[in-house]
């Protein structure tokens, strides 16, 4: 069992948990995920790691409540436990020193890059960050980001907060300016695939992949997607991979597969006392 330590709202049905995993915390490193189960009954939920800290065994994990499984997450709360919590999962980060390096984070994806960005910026590169949500109340980890960024930019849809627009607008912006060796982006599947869009092909381009997953280990072939025209499996090959690789097509595609399945699980509902009698 994993102890929830802290529990804290960041915006509408957005939620951070600080969990107690002292041997994942030792190991975590930017750009790995674990998978937790919150019962016995209860589906895996892949989540990436938005920070780590070995000296206090602690696992920082920040998910949005889509779905029941995320909505049954974000019941539990400080004190409470998790039954499986499992990591660190998938491949490193590459850090190291490239120049200037732009990270994107959109919506939730703002959790997942902030470990890259800090990373980077320990490390000595210039990090242009752009974080990007719907409006202003559902705008996550400005004040963390804005500490680990040489320069931090601002957009959202309905222009409540920083530049009116999309990510993407702000990224043509900076490369129109400055002089990029690398990108870096995290968000929804179609965020992504925007900024491979207007990202140059010569331009490195990161992207993580939130394929839907189950074991986590590569044997069930769940989370395949494909890139440089091969399947690969986002849970050992990935999370991240070359953006300007990745057959967004087929993302999106896969990502829609279960929609139906989904909104049936939400009519049936899900509180503590059904799940118990469910067993």
């Amino acid at each position: 069992m994993f102890k929830i330590i802290k529990k804290k709202i960041l915006a509408q049905s957005i939620k951070l948990m600080d969990v107690e995993a002292p041997e994942i915390a030792e190991k975590a490193r930017p750009g790995q995920f674990i998978i937790l189960r919150i019962d016995d009954i209860g589906e895996r939920i892949p989540l990436t790691i938005a920070d780590f800290d070995a000296d206090k065994g602690i696992i920082t994990i920040i998910f949005q409540e889509v779905g029941k499984s995320t909505r049954l997450l974000g019941e539990l709360n400080e004190d409470d436990s998790i039954l499986d919590f499992v990591g660190p999962l998938g491949c490193v980060s590459e850090i190291e020193n490239f120049g200037t390096v732009v990270c994107i984070g959109g919506g939730v994806g703002v959790a997942p890059i902030y470990p890259i960005a800090k990373a980077l910026y320990e490390e000595g590169n210039q990090v242009i960050s752009i974080i990007g949500a719907r409006s202003k109340d559902m705008l996550i980890w400005e004040d963390e980001m804005k500490k680990i960024s040489t320069k931090l930019y601002v957009a959202s849809d309905d222009g409540s907060i920083g530049i009116k627009g999309f990510v993407t607008d702000v990224l043509e912006d900076v490369l129109a300016q400055v002089k990029v060796d690398r990108v870096v982006a995290i968000g929804p599947a179609v965020m992504m695939s925007a900024v491979a869009k207007v990202t140059p092909k010569n331009l490195p381009l990161i992207v993580s992949l939130n394929s839907i997953m189950v074991d986590g280990t590569g044997m069930c072939g769940a989370c395949r997607v494909e890139a440089d025209g091969k399947t690969m499996f986002a849970c050992v090959d990935g999370p991240e991979f070359d953006g300007h690789k990745v057959n967004w097509e087929l993302v999106l595609q896969r990502s829609k597969m279960f929609i139906n399945e989904e909104a049936m699980a939400n009519e049936r509902g899900g509180c503590k006392c059904q799940r118990q009698n469910a067993k």
